[in-house]
């Protein structure tokens, strides 16, 4: 699966999580992605739920901006780096972020960031339509 199909795939079970919960305030919705609660509620949201493992390692890791507004990617590349093409990269080229190289491609590495999983960051760009918080990830008009 690509990153645009992942993309798209994700922001659907986004959206129909927010469905359900139009009735919570804006601070009863990030808590609600807490990964604890989304684990034992949401099983289906992250293949790693079942797997009792985090995407990243820390301690009160918020689901709610699952994919962060920072990240840039491309199916097709960006460019092309020592012969593969760069899939995805980092905006902020964040400190925490590196480049994995994989046997067709490279990719942007987020597994040590911690940034958009930490509730001040989520409350300070908090919308109820992830796609329009992940509006930059990718032009979305591109087809």
């Amino acid at each position: 699966m690509g990153y645009r199909e992942w993309f798209e795939q994700h922001g659907k079970k986004h959206a129909a999580i927010m469905a359900k919960l139009t009735h919570l305030n804006d601070e009863e919705v990030i808590a609600y992605f807490s990964y604890d609660n989304m684990k034992e509620k949401e099983p289906d949201f992250c293949p790693l739920y079942k797997k009792e493992r985090k995407c990243h390692d820390m301690e009160d890791l918020n689901c709610y901006l699952c994919a962060c507004p920072h990240f840039r990617f491309d199916d097709e590349g960006f460019e092309i780096r020592e012969g593969k093409p760069l899939k995805s990269y980092c905006s902020i080229d964040a400190k925490e972020g590196k480049f994995s190289e994989g046997k067709d491609a490279i990719h942007q590495n987020c597994s040590s960031c911690h940034i958009p999983h930490k509730k001040s960051y989520i409350k300070k760009h908090f919308d109820r339509d992830w796609f329009h918080i992940m509006k930059d990830i990718y032009d979305i008009k591109k087809d």
